[in-house]
């Protein structure tokens, strides 16, 4: 499914601008990945569960990962970026 606009909420870019400049790069290659095909499976994009279920998220790399809602047909809000922390 390719993603046509994303909305970044006010946490989101706290969040993004705390990041290691590494991880930011590496976001920045995900995050184009994702617009093309966000269930791309170099992505692992997941649907969370529990109190996050109507959240899903996918990997930046093996520590780090963007929460995200689907909002209307092709538009998506990024809601967070981290660690496993943020599913707290």
């Amino acid at each position: 499914m390719r993603i046509k606009k994303i909305f970044y909420h006010p946490k989101f870019k706290k969040a993004y601008q705390k990041l290691p400049l590494e991880i930011k790069k590496k976001a920045e290659k995900k995050e184009k990945i994702f617009r093309q095909n966000c269930f791309d499976p170099r992505l692992k994009t997941h649907k969370l569960t529990g109190k996050l279920k109507d959240i899903s998220a996918f990997w930046i790399d093996k520590h780090y990962r963007i929460l995200f809602i689907f909002y209307e047909k092709d538009s998506v809000i990024f809601l967070d970026v981290g660690t496993h922390e943020i599913y707290k």
